[in-house]
């Protein structure tokens, strides 16, 4: 989760988020570097007198900054599709889990399961315990299995919501009458937050999201006590 004067992402858990954050390193350099090269011939031309009087009818120079933004775009563009295309497929799912927004508060449903449902309410700041965080815990968190494919059915009943755990690389919208769909796969275990991230009305800052990510034996321990 982030922390204060954090000015970087979060740590990633899912191989879709280390994609995304090799790509922004990718991009971000490029952009750094034609910043500096704009930089530099801006400087040059405030600091000499000197002018060359066939610049300006070069066309040798015309094909440069012509070809050259179009080859930088197309490096910037492959990796995108790229990762577009592998956040849009889902392979043989091992587990869905479909949640709905509510004004405000999240319902999940196992839909593998007969009757394995449960609504997610945050708790309040008054009945926090010691080491729990402020508008972040919940009273029922989603237990997934780690090292596996899932696929989150979102959905909305009321307004807009977007269902979003930074972590993991996972932002969806959750539109009434619409059903979107996005994978999930978590490397490692842990308590994974997130929160709504589209204003959906007076508490919208107070639905948040807890993954709790664990092996497998442990999670069918946990939903065979919930049945």
């Amino acid at each position: 989760m982030a922390y204060p004067l954090q000015l970087g992402f979060q740590d990633a858990t899912s191989p879709i988020m280390e994609e995304l954050l090799h790509f922004h390193d990718h991009t971000l350099m490029i952009m750094f570097l034609i910043s500096t090269l704009v930089l530099y011939i801006i400087s040059l031309m405030l600091s000499t007198k000197l002018t060359h009087t066939s610049t300006m009818d070069a066309q040798e120079v015309e094909t440069v900054w012509t070809i050259l933004p179009a080859i930088i775009l197309i490096l910037i563009a492959l990796p995108s599709l790229r990762i577009l295309y592998m956040m849009d497929e889902i392979n043989n799912p091992l587990l869905t889990v479909k949640t709905m927004g509510h004004q405000w508060y999240w319902s999940y449903e196992y839909t593998d399961y007969e009757d394995l449902n449960f609504d997610s309410y945050m708790i309040p700041t008054s009945d926090l315990k010691p080491g729990e965080l402020r508008l972040l815990e919940v009273d029922n968190r989603v237990v997934l299995p780690m090292e596996m494919s899932i696929r989150m059915l979102i959905s909305s009943e009321d307004v807009l919501h977007s269902w979003t755990v930074p972590s993991l690389g996972l932002k969806t919208d959750a539109i009434p009458g619409r059903l979107n769909q996005a994978t999930l796969t978590s490397s490692r275990p842990g308590l994974y937050y997130g929160q709504c991230s589209e204003i959906c009305g007076s508490n919208h800052s107070f639905m948040p999201i807890v993954l709790e990510l664990v092996p497998l034996k442990h999670f069918e321990d946990w939903s065979t006590s919930m049945l």
